[in-house]
């Protein structure tokens, strides 16, 4: 019986781990991969049980990127269109859940991987993880994870990576701003867990609103960001978890969420 393309683990505090599990092909995003991941999420986004996911990944690599070989065999626009779109669809979905979703990084994330990196919230990498949008040495400009990518790290080097298609080591991109932490792979679950212990001992909603909002404002101008970041502080007081936070600040006390 094969082996399930995404495995799918939660904890008592609501914490998913999704995991990629194509290894034999440095779990490469197939139509098949790119529909199990989707539909996950797609699940995930209407539990309210859920505080935090983690992306992983199987075997000796992240996530190599698409399927070269499922899309060579049906060269047609058509049907290059329906699998960028596809993936696209992904890809927002990451950014659109309501919890923060961070990336666990091993090895090598190139092209659509390197793109399923920049679109996680977070991401803590092993110190032996490497990165490339490297579609460009085989003649395909990487379009879609560039859109990813350049809203990453800083324009010129976002463009030094797509037009060379070189990799980039793990404290590289932690300077440049692609993943947050670095780590020995032996430490790589602790840094991960880290993370994750601080996001589940703040309030559900509060994270909630915070990361719609953060996305929101990116893309407009700043008298509209700071219109919508207004609404949305003001919102967020008057749900009874901030309310409590506050008070339990004045009072100095440890606040009962």
């Amino acid at each position: 019986m094969d082996e399930p393309l995404l495995l799918q683990d939660r904890d008592d505090r609501g914490v998913v781990t999704l995991t990629l599990n194509r290894p034999r092909t440095f779990n490469a995003l197939s139509e098949a991969m790119l529909t199990a991941l989707g539909e996950a999420i797609d699940g995930l986004a209407t539990d309210d049980a859920v505080r935090a996911v983690v992306l992983a990944a199987s075997g000796k690599a992240f996530c190599a990127g698409h399927d070269l070989k499922e899309m060579r065999a049906e060269p047609s626009r058509e049907y290059y269109e329906q699998l960028f779109a596809q993936c696209t669809a992904v890809m927002l979905s990451i950014q659109q859940l309501p919890v923060p979703v961070i990336a666990r990084v091993h090895g090598i994330a190139t092209a659509a991987g390197c793109q399923l990196v920049a679109m996680c919230d977070l991401a803590v990498a092993s110190n032996d993880a490497r990165f490339a949008v490297s579609g460009v040495n085989v003649g395909l400009f990487c379009a879609t994870p560039g859109v990813a990518l350049s809203r990453n790290v800083p324009r010129k080097a976002a463009f030094e990576m797509l037009v060379t298609g070189d990799f980039i080591s793990a404290e590289q991109a932690r300077s440049l701003g692609l993943v947050n932490r670095v780590v020995p792979a032996e430490a790589l679950d602790d840094e991960v867990e880290a993370l994750i212990a601080s996001i589940v001992a703040k309030p559900a909603v509060a994270i909630a609103m915070g990361k719609a909002l953060f996305y929101r404002q990116i893309e407009v101008g700043i008298k509209a960001a700071y219109d919508d970041a207004a609404t949305t502080m003001a919102c967020n007081m008057m749900d009874p978890s901030a309310l409590e936070g506050v008070e339990a600040f004045i009072e100095k006390r440890p606040p009962s969420w």
